[in-house]
Formats: C-alpha cells, structure tokens, sequence
C-alpha cells in the first residue's frame, strides 16, 4: 500500500497514476478541504481518503509514502514514518523509476524555470520529442511518455529533500542565494538541499560565477567575464552589453536578445552548456536563444506607453531577485521607478536597499511590508499605497520616462492569491484604457 501524502497538484498527479496502473493506495491530507479534493471526487480517486488531523493509523500496511512538496520535514507525519522506516519519497523520485528516457534536472534559486523553459524550446527547434516538466507546471507523473527524446525537468530543493534515488544525465544548479528559510534550520541546510542534485547526475553542468556552485567537480562549465577559466561557453561584457561564445568564437551579442540583464545571458549560458551535453545543434540553440521571449512575470516587458517601458517581474519573491532585476534594466535605463512589497521574507534586505538609493528614481510600496520598507529606504522618495491599482496610477504620475518596474522582493500571499494573479493585475492596470 502506497499512502500519498497532500492533496494538491502534486498527489492528484499520483493518484491518477497508481490508480491507472491499479497500484493500491491511500491519501492523506491535514486540510478538510485540499485544493484538489474535488476534482479527485470526481475522477474516482478517494476510494481510501482521509482529511483533517494526522493520526498514526494512515500508516498501517503503508510501504511507501509519496509525499507533495509542500509538506515540511517536521511534520509529525513524516516523523513517525521515519520511526517506522518506512521509505518518503518525492514524486520526482518515483518519476525517475518509470521515464524511459534521458533526464535533465534545473534546479537554483533563481533562474531555473527560464533556463528549463529555454533548453525545452531548444531541444524542440533541433527537432527532439522533449517534455518540459517539474516544477515549472506540468507534474512530472502527468509527462511521462513512452515517446519522448528526453524530459527537462525544473526541480524544487522541496522535492530534492524528499528524493533518494535518481537518474540524471545531465544538471545544473544556477544559483543558490538565501530562500525558503522559513523552511530550513539555516542556510547550509538549504545549500546542502539545492547541493544534491548533483549527486545524482552523470554529467555535472556548474556555473563558475556562483560561489556556492563552483568548488563542485564540473563536467561541463560557463562563465562571465572570467578569462582563466576555460568553459565551452562563455560571455564577456562588451561596453553596456554581453558577447556570448562559444570556445573563442561569438556567438550573438546581448544586442540580439529579447530578454534582458546579466542573469538572462547567465540562463542563456546554462541552456548552452546543458544542451551541448545532450547533443543538441549549435544553430537550433543560438537561433532559439536569441528568438526567446522569457517567461511570464519574469522581468516580462508588458508595453511602452509615451516612452516609458513598462516592466512585470512579479515573480520576484525574494531581494536577490529585485536585485537583479534593478541590475539589469539599470544598464538601460537612466530612471526607474520600482513597485515592491508584499509579504517580507526572512533574510537581509539591506542590499536591496542600498541599490535602490543608488539606481531607483521612486519606490511606490504595497503590501504588509510596506511600512517596514520604508523606514529602510533612503535616497529616493518612497511612498504607501493600499492597492495594485493605485501604485500603477501613482507610478505613472511621476514617470516620465525609462522604466517602471514591478519587482516586489516579497510573496504576495497578502493580496493576491500567488505572484501569477499580482503579476496579471499590474498588467491588467497598466493596459487599461489604452
């Protein structure tokens, strides 16, 4: 007996797998009412359900648990499994058991879901059945295909933590900075986390510019603006701009690109290196590269309205994040003004602050942070406002001309139901009326 452990995305994705496969199993969630509980009613799924408090009872004659992200290790569930020895497991684990094709996992603070989205196009253009799956969206138990090339697979340190046993060929971690650490202990637990992906690759893709990354043995590497390092590929910054290479041959300049900012060259480069590794055409990669829109609510251009471009990064959930963004439409752009807020993590934002008194034009501030932000900001005038809406209208009041930015270094979990939905409305402002 197989016990699925939440509800949610994650366990009605294994539901529906064990019950196609007529695997026995039993799931459990601590919430009365799970995301997914209707659904799962009406697919049949809840023949042995349990909801509401834990109990040691879900445990009997259970063999395995497949457990959903979300679930934190010092739940008291999975305290009592590991009493019993009975094996938890992520659902990227029991996906490796069954994929019958090449595995490629991204996993980082930041980045991973561009540089997955990116290879998965790349891959695509050069002709391969890829499946671009994980935690970017679609479950990865819900894309297994007895027709596929190859799986790109972003990966979550949640789902790293809960996973003993995978196949990669190739991986690569972008970077690690601090995150989630109203999860872990400490910050080493969380590096340690992102870390062992590694473990399980045959091939380890390491980005030399990560401090945390590059002691890591690589197989393949990338690398900016580091001349003794000899990576396959490789940027060098050019004037305001970055020259991507390939050995000492350019390949395209930032120029080109759709996408902006030191961090997209640094994805592109990921995308690269990985892509070589799987024997993916040097044309197909650089084409699909330079051809590539982003994703949505990161660092997305939404539209230029009487010169000013209009910026949605609503993805930004924590200030390494907004840094980067600051960063990178900073050497663009001579005025910005940033829209930031939410629900403040725990971690150091003073850096955060100090770009912002040195790059930043205007902070217009929303959410429970609001306050707290700033009392911390200086160097530029800083106000309050009560709505997504108001923000926009008041950052289009002082905005002449540059860039306005949505980048909110926090979750958003006070006002909007997730960084899609905050994402969706800024634009939904922005547009309105024109």
């Amino acid at each position: 007996m197989k016990l699925i452990l939440g509800l949610g995305i994650t366990g009605l994705s294994v539901a529906r797998f064990f019950s196609l496969h007529k695997i026995p199993y039993r799931i459990a969630d601590s919430r009365l009412s799970p995301p997914m509980l209707d659904l799962s009613e009406q697919e049949n799924l809840l023949s042995d359900c349990h909801l509401g408090d834990w109990n040691r009872s879900l445990l009997e004659g259970v063999t395995e648990i497949i457990i959903s992200p979300g679930i934190a290790e010092n739940e008291a569930i999975v305290a009592w499994s590991r009493i019993q020895d009975i094996p938890v497991t992520s659902d990227i684990e029991l996906f490796g058991r069954y994929a019958k094709a090449p595995i490629v996992g991204i996993s980082g603070s930041n980045g991973k879901s561009t540089v997955t989205q990116l290879l998965g196009e790349m891959a695509l253009s050069d002709g391969k059945h890829a499946v671009i799956c994980g935690n970017i969206g679609k479950p990865v138990m819900e894309s297994l295909n007895d027709d596929a090339d190859l799986y790109i697979v972003e990966i979550s340190s949640y789902q790293l933590d809960y996973t003993n046993n995978l196949n990669l060929l190739t991986g690569v971690i972008t970077n690690i900075t601090p995150d989630h650490l109203d999860r872990y202990p400490d910050f080493n637990d969380y590096i340690k986390s992102k870390l062992s992906l590694y473990s399980y690759c045959e091939i380890n893709t390491v980005n030399l510019n990560e401090p945390l990354v590059n002691k890591i043995k690589s197989d393949s590497c990338y690398v900016i603006d580091e001349s003794e390092f000899n990576c396959e590929f490789s940027a060098k910054k050019d004037a305001n701009s970055y020259n991507l290479f390939h050995g000492k041959n350019i390949l395209m300049s930032s120029d080109e690109l759709i996408v902006v900012g030191r961090h997209n060259v640094e994805n592109i480069l990921a995308a690269l290196s990985l892509g070589s590794q799987i024997g993916l055409s040097l044309k197909s990669m650089v084409r699909t590269a330079i051809d590539f829109k982003g994703l949505q609510h990161r660092l997305e251009w939404v539209v230029n309205l009487e010169g000013v471009d209009y910026f949605n990064d609503s993805k930004s959930t924590n200030a390494i994040s907004t840094i980067t963004a600051i960063e990178a439409l900073s050497d663009k752009y001579k005025s910005i003004i940033l829209i930031a807020g939410g629900i403040a993590k725990k971690e150091d934002y003073s850096k955060l602050f100090r770009l912002i008194s040195e790059k930043i034009d205007a902070v217009i501030l929303i959410g429970e942070s609001g306050t707290l932000f700033s009392q911390q900001i200086n160097g530029c005038p800083v106000s309050i406002v009560e709505s997504m809406k108001q923000a926009v209208i008041s950052s289009k009041a002082i905005a002449k001309e540059g860039a306005i930015l949505l980048s909110p270094g926090c979750a958003s979990f006070d006002m909007f139901v997730d960084f899609n939905e905050r994402g969706e409305v800024f634009k939904h402002h922005v547009l309105e009326g024109n």
